[in-house]
């Protein structure tokens, strides 16, 4: 019988190159991928094949070389970066006489490391309960024999069934309590639609920026780190928007090349804020040479759960690594299409809070509010979103606020000021001496 060796952190990489695709870009994700997991890269094997070998993926040649590998560094890891099934997973333990985990294993381990958040941490165990479900075969062949002998006859239950009895009981409770965090959150977003605040959702490929972005318009201090997948738990904030109002901002999980489906529907909770979302700010790198495979990705995922119809706007942040200046880029309905952005310098963040105006309200209008002395509240409330350009004061103690505001939030300030402000355009207002005249 074959005991599963102990785990270790000293690891061997394999890539194969197939003809339908898998690059060298892949390669070098992967790379990243091991590193962010905090595994020691001692040696990368790498083959070509046209097709995999059905028993141990690789070729028997190729196995073999790897196990020369394993010895010569005295590794305790061999991952790959593909998909593997749990009988080619135990074939090459039983080969190499150490672990073996494919990329989908590597994914959750980062995960595990990552998930903070209750729900974050009820995810990955179910991600990893559904991958486990298929593998207790892995190294335990001989829990698959039932007892037998004088008294021990009987029914009785193999260990298997037992170890798959208690997963499936296991994954039922997850799933109920996942199904309560969902309720609330739902609870939460019927709260926002009703008190008219939209949901904004920052998508996009893993290490784009997006947690860096989402801290400079936020203010919040979500974790951030210079590898894949540091951001796992989804965050919410408030933000308001000068010349727009309050919304909400989502940070989310970023996406990868071939992400497993098993993860996409283990995160259905998480990935719910995307598809919920009134608008979705696509972050993308870009200094990235590969920022449109990237982009293509992103996509094939948000069509996958389901988001592929909700609006974009394209984000191109990290400006300040290469030449590109601050902007703002419109599609040929005048619509906004992409935003041109530094989130660690701050540079076309105004320019992105215009965009969203534009989206949500339309072009910003410029012109005076006039205040009576008894809408004070009003005007400190102006005053707390930045929305006051200059001020005036007439004779009669009456306010005349310069505002640059879109037309939907200048209907809604009317509409709750209860006839204690009105609006004027620039053109329609005359100050002489300190008095305004409204013609």
């Amino acid at each position: 019988m074959f005991e599963r060796p102990d785990s270790g952190e000293r690891a061997v990489l394999v890539h194969v190159f197939f003809p339908d695709g898998a690059g060298q870009e892949d390669l070098q994700e992967f790379t990243e991928l091991v590193d962010s997991a905090g595994a020691i890269r001692v040696a990368t094997v790498t083959g070509t094949r046209a097709a995999p070998e059905p028993k141990l993926f690789v070729g028997r040649g190729k196995a073999e070389e790897i196990l020369a590998t394993v010895k010569r560094h005295e590794a305790e890891l061999v991952i790959f970066n593909h998909s593997l099934s749990p009988s080619q997973e135990r074939n090459l333990e039983k080969l190499l006489s150490c672990r073996v985990i494919a990329r989908t294993g590597l994914i959750l381990d980062i995960f595990a490391q990552r998930a903070r958040s209750f729900e974050g941490k009820l995810q990955v165990e179910l991600a990893q309960l559904k991958h486990l479900s298929t593998r207790l075969i892995r190294g335990w062949t001989h829990l698959e024999r039932q007892k037998g002998g004088i008294g021990m006859r009987g029914p009785g239950e193999t260990q298997l069934e037992s170890d798959r009895r208690m997963l499936n009981a296991r994954i039922k409770v997850i799933n109920h309590r996942l199904e309560k965090v969902e309720r609330q959150r739902n609870q939460g977003r019927r709260s926002r639609q009703r008190a008219d605040v939209p949901t904004v959702a920052l998508v996009g490929y893993t290490n784009a920026g997006k947690s860096t972005l989402f801290n400079a318009l936020t203010g919040a201090e979500a974790f951030v780190a210079d590898q894949l997948f540091a951001t796992l738990d989804p965050t919410l904030r408030r933000v308001d928007v000068q010349g727009f109002g309050p919304l909400v901002l989502a940070d989310t999980v970023g996406f990868i090349r071939h992400l497993p489906h098993d993860l996409v529907a283990a995160f259905r909770a998480t990935l719910e804020e995307t598809c919920k979302a009134d608008l979705l700010l696509l972050v993308v790198d870009s200094q990235d040479e590969q920022k449109r495979e990237h982009i293509e990705q992103v996509n094939a995922v948000l069509e996958e759960i389901g988001a592929q119809d909700i609006v974009q706007i394209r984000i191109y942040n990290k400006i300040d690594l290469g030449d590109d200046e601050p902007r703002i880029e419109y599609d040929e309905n005048g619509k906004v299409e992409r935003v041109w952005v530094s989130a660690v310098t701050g540079a076309g963040l105004d320019l992105l809070g215009s965009a969203l105006t534009e989206h949500f309200q339309g072009r910003q209008i410029h012109g005076w509010l006039h205040l009576s002395p008894e809408a004070g509240s009003t005007r400190s409330s102006l005053y707390n979103i930045g929305q006051v350009l200059s001020e005036q004061v007439d004779e009669q103690g009456s306010w005349w606020l310069e505002v640059c505001m879109a037309q939907r939030s200048i209907d809604k300030l009317l509409r709750d000021a209860d006839g204690l402000c009105t609006f004027h355009s620039e053109d329609s207002v005359d100050f002489v001496a300190g008095t305004a005249q409204a013609s």
